[in-house]
């Protein structure tokens, strides 16, 4: 419903997994609240945000009965009078992004000239991390690594839609005649592609998204290094919106470590 009427809730992964979409549901109707059959899924994810208590984790389990607080992408609207309230993403930490030594190798060495080959290196860096991201997802099939293999499908998607947002932007450019070669990129590697590790066969979902999140970092770099180098004000203009765009996805990348580590060293008990 939120996005048919253009509600800006975000939706990072609309399965119930980032907890981006977080929001508080009041019921207004003095009938009795409707059932709800409150998924594992969307339980977890509460319980990491603090967001539902043990007696609304029984009440939910025993009596299909709603919590306070729930998950956008899995809330189902049913025909009662309910106030929704979102107050912003609490996956999201207050700081800005981090940037590694690692990152800082993109701060020279490009200088783009014209808004059709800044086009060109956008789309190349997010095509490039899609192919990436769904050649790793394959390694990881291959040795039976199924639950990284899943991370790395997620972030090829990811890359996907900011790839279809990349050329949507380039609207009639030729792009095939402004994405850069392989050569001008240090190492030869556009600034998203992982360290070689992450094609290591018994990386954990945790490391997977340490290397997402250096691939993130960099083309965060890569992006205000365009900025501080160009001499035309609309080149810059355009490589700051890619800076936001590209610091959000690194603080999200965090927000998902950070409950990932969570989750290993609190490990959900039998009796939960």
């Amino acid at each position: 419903m939120a996005k048919a009427h253009k509600i800006p809730i975000p939706f990072d992964c609309q399965d119930g997994e980032c907890g981006s979409c977080l929001v508080e549901v009041t019921h207004l109707s003095r009938n009795q609240k409707y059932g709800i059959a409150l998924t594992e899924k969307e339980k977890e994810m509460l319980r990491q945000l603090g967001k539902i208590s043990k007696a609304e984790i029984e009440a939910a389990e025993v009596n299909d009965m709603p919590p306070r607080y729930r998950l956008a992408c899995q809330c189902f609207v049913r025909n009662e009078d309910i106030l929704v309230k979102f107050e912003g993403d609490q996956t999201l930490p207050a700081q800005g992004a981090h940037i590694t030594h690692a990152a800082k190798r993109f701060t020279g060495g490009i200088e783009i000239s014209t808004v059709d080959e800044f086009m060109g290196y956008a789309v190349k860096v997010e095509e490039d991390a899609a192919i990436h991201f769904d050649e790793l997802a394959g390694m990881m099939e291959g040795c039976g690594n199924a639950e990284v293999a899943k991370l790395f499908r997620q972030l090829a998607g990811f890359s996907r839609l900011h790839l279809a947002e990349a050329k949507k932007r380039a609207g009639s450019i030729d792009l095939a005649a402004v994405i850069p070669p392989d050569y001008v990129w240090p190492n030869h590697a556009t600034p998203e592609r992982t360290e070689i590790w992450a094609a290591d066969p018994t990386l954990s979902r945790l490391d997977g998204l340490k290397a997402a999140l250096q691939g993130e970092r960099r083309g965060y770099e890569f992006y205000r290094a365009v900025a501080a180098k160009t001499k035309s004000p609309e080149i810059e203009a355009m490589a700051k919106e890619f800076v936001k765009e590209e610091a959000e996805h690194v603080k999200i990348l965090e927000a998902w470590i950070t409950r990932e580590e969570w989750t290993i060293k609190n490990p959900p008990s039998a009796n939960a």
